[in-house]
């Protein structure tokens, strides 16, 4: 969904995830309404591809792809992270143990959580199982694996009684103690100037002083007003601390060591 066609916009893209609402509600409701062309519905990985092929400014990204695309830099403070526990990104699996599982199917719209996965079991676990990208379906994913990949909001509604389900975040707190960042804002380096007037901290505080609002148009049968706002709120992190700082470092050079990226390039903030 485009919100307006006016070339002379800055283009940003976000996934219409929910835990994206937040950081774009200010940009379709609020007071930046209007302020820039609005590029939703999109995966995550869509978003990456978007940036790289210069059909938007900036984009709410994969943090894995910083260290694949050229001539990005990221926007400070605002991301999609988690300090414990996430909710929205598990493996699925009807193994009781994540050592029991020897194949894997992948999610096809994430590329962080892909990597994260297999730096848990090459790194942590100390053995890879087989992997298979697939769209995202729960039950097709699972005909011929042991266990899926699953992000977002399908995440969120897999039955915990019929299947056992691993957070991510948490596994990766377990193993290392610090938290997680799954997305953050990034600017090709050529559109910096024009990107750097908008104010995503500013948005991001808007979307929080209206969760309420967002939890009552994202409601469904599967989850209710209350706990989409448990979500926004003690699952999701929309602002880096050192603990995430670190950890997102720490992710990179294991992602290098295990020649998921080619090379573990250092941050590069865009200027205020």
């Amino acid at each position: 969904m485009s919100q307006s066609s006016n070339d002379s916009l800055t283009r940003i893209a976000a996934s219409s995830y929910l835990n994206t609402a937040p950081l774009i509600w200010s940009f379709l409701y609020g007071s930046k309404q209007g302020a820039v062309e609005l590029f939703t519905h999109k995966s995550p990985s869509r978003c990456a591809e978007m940036l790289r092929n210069g059909e938007v400014d900036a984009a709410l990204v994969p943090v894995i792809e910083y260290q694949r695309l050229t001539d990005v830099a990221i926007v400070p403070d605002v991301c999609v992270g988690s300090r414990a526990a996430v909710r929205s990104v598990v493996i699925a699996s009807k193994q009781n143990n994540l050592k029991k599982i020897k194949r894997i199917a992948l999610d096809d719209s994430s590329r962080t959580s892909v990597a994260l996965v297999k730096i848990i079991f090459r790194e942590f676990l100390g053995f890879e199982p087989a992997w298979q990208v697939a769209p995202p379906d729960l039950r097709t994913m699972l005909e011929h694996n042991d266990a899926a990949l699953i992000i977002g909001d399908p995440a969120m509604k897999i039955p915990r009684d019929k299947f056992r389900v691993f957070d991510l975040a948490t596994l990766w707190h377990d193993y290392t103690g610090f938290g997680f960042v799954f997305a953050m804002w990034m600017a090709g380096t050529k559109s910096a100037e024009q990107v750097r007037v908008i104010n995503f901290r500013a948005a991001r505080d808007e979307g929080l002083a209206h969760l309420d609002a967002i939890a009552a148009s994202n409601a469904d049968q599967t989850l209710a007003r209350e706990a989409i706002k448990d979500y926004l709120t003690r699952n999701i992190a929309f602002q880096m601390d050192e603990d995430m700082m670190k950890g997102l470092q720490l992710y990179f050079d294991l992602a290098h060591k295990h020649e998921l990226v080619d090379l573990s390039k250092p941050f590069e903030l865009m200027k205020a």
